[in-house]
């Protein structure tokens, strides 16, 4: 019988659907065809394939080929088909043995000389793949990266006739390492920042909740240092918070790359980058910044210089934690729960209320700078605090700071609180769950309806300010929210007044 049916893997989103890669050799005029909506990238195997046999070896069939990646419906790109296809010519032509396939899942591109060359997306598409229970194959490189994914099974291959001696039992071929050796994450810390003591403050509070900050100060008066140093306060990483954010760096451009294992994404996209930079997107969709920081921090530094529309795109993603990318052909569906951490200046000249006194800027031009932010992006934005500019003598009087280690203790503690009381942290509370567990002394309730009535806050702001004094609780191990846990609260919010 002159068919062969192997499997491997495509991609779609962060999904990784199963791909059966069907060859088939009849009579008939020679021809090479590739069925099943391949793209360009995958119509080009047929060269590479056949070259890579040749030169492998082996014998390429003169006879009608016909490969079939089904499902039809799905579209596929990328080299990760050459593997199986050129297996299932080997195996439909009886020049091997196809009578193990069903136990493996192959995926990688091959080279002219028949050497394998790594793929996109391993460790997407070998964390799904575990679940159904077969080995995969994968080139050298990939499947360092796949062995992250513990309980899947994983052979490395340096090229085609690696694999086929594998298949015929002459030679196996090895495993990576089940977990590879790295290295701990290392973070900038806190202590370098001198001063700043409520805006450090301000930053313990969204760490222990998950909450979005905008920060407003003028030019060196630290933020992007703190920034920078926001990561390093995070509760560190869980095995499936890792494999979801490496599984979606992989997909990247850029890759994954193993040293980052366990170390939380922080993306600081220039203020230039387009809406389909930031939010992902392209005729084959892939993750933007805010899926690539899944998990960890985006910082957009001056903020007000990056696009309106691009700003805007960001509305969605902060509600619901995820984003949907949706083209002529293909949709794609990514998470995208990040922190937000925002740095701005107080107006053009940036010195507005510096102790310099050296703006000169006019209400107007204030107010056109701020207004390129809009009303329903600030208040998705829970803490906007005010970066007051340092002193030369306070820099020089100012002691080292509390290192980030410490911080991180007291937000872990909170951190615990909040996934033992709830499932989740403060900031992904929903309506009936804020009712249940975000209850308020009666003084403190007051005291919020008060401010909502001064601060014309929304009922999402609302929310959100409930949500916040939640974690100022629980950082003070409080049960129930009291005054000065809403007074806190408010004070974070007070700023958007000026906007």
């Amino acid at each position: 019988m002159s068919l062969a049916v192997l499997h491997s893997r495509a991609l779609s989103g962060l999904d990784a659907p199963e791909v059966t890669v069907e060859v088939h050799l009849a009579n008939g005029l020679p021809s090479f065809t590739i069925v099943g909506l391949p793209d360009t990238e995958v119509k080009e195997s047929r060269d590479r394939v056949r070259a890579a046999l040749v030169n492998s070896r082996f014998e390429f069939p003169a006879r009608r080929i016909t490969v079939n990646l089904a499902p039809a419906e799905l579209p596929k790109e990328s080299g990760r088909f050459d593997l199986p296809i050129a297996l299932g010519i080997l195996a439909a032509s009886h020049q091997l043995q196809g009578d193990g396939f069903s136990k493996y899942e192959f995926a990688g591109e091959l080279s002219l000389t028949g050497e394998l060359r790594p793929v996109r997306g391993a460790l997407a598409m070998t964390w799904r793949a575990a679940r159904d229970g077969r080995a995969f194959v994968l080139p050298s490189v990939s499947a360092d990266e796949a062995a992250l994914v513990g309980e899947a099974s994983i052979y490395q291959a340096g090229s085609l006739l690696d694999v086929c001696a594998h298949l015929a039992g002459r030679q196996l071929l090895s495993r990576p390492a089940a977990r590879p050796i790295v290295i701990p994450p290392n973070y900038p810390d806190l202590a370098e920042v001198k001063g700043q003591a409520q805006t450090k403050r301000a930053l313990e509070v969204a760490a222990a909740g998950g909450h979005s900050v905008l920060m407003v100060g003028a030019p060196g008066t630290g933020k992007s240092m703190l920034a920078a140093r926001f990561a390093g306060l995070l509760p560190p990483m869980s095995g499936e918070e890792a494999l979801e954010s490496a599984a979606l760096a992989s997909l990247g451009s850029g890759g994954f790359r193993l040293e980052t294992w366990k170390q939380r994404p922080f993306r600081a996209p220039h203020h230039s980058a387009s809406t389909v930079a930031l939010v992902g997107g392209g005729s084959d969709p892939r993750p933007g910044e805010i899926s690539l920081a899944h998990n960890g921090v985006l910082f957009l530094d001056e903020l007000p210089e990056f696009d309106r529309k691009v700003l805007e795109a960001l509305r969605e993603p902060l509600e619901s934690g995820r984003i949907a990318i949706s083209r002529a052909a293909r949709q794609a569906e990514y998470p995208a729960r990040f922190q937000l951490i925002g740095a701005m200046n107080p107006c053009p000249c940036g010195y507005l209320g510096h102790f310099s006194g050296r703006c000169r800027c006019t209400p107007d031009q204030v107010t056109r700078y701020r207004h390129k932010l809009s009303g329903p992006l600030l208040d998705r934005i829970d803490i906007q605090i005010e970066v007051p500019a340092v002193r030369e003598d306070e820099l020089v009087d100012a002691g080292r700071g509390e290192q980030s280690a410490r911080v991180r203790e007291r937000v872990e503690r909170a951190h615990e609180r909040q996934l033992l009381r709830q499932g989740k942290t403060n900031t992904r509370l929903g309506p009936r769950e804020i009712e249940r567990f975000c209850t308020a002394e009666e003084k403190a309730g007051a005291l919020l309806r008060q401010a909502i009535g001064k601060l014309h806050l929304s009922a999402r702001a609302y929310h959100r300010v409930l949500k916040l004094s939640r974690t100022i609780a629980d950082l003070a191990g409080e049960a129930t929210i009291a005054v000065t846990h809403v007074a806190e609260a408010i004070q974070y919010r007070r700023l958007e007044r000026s906007f």
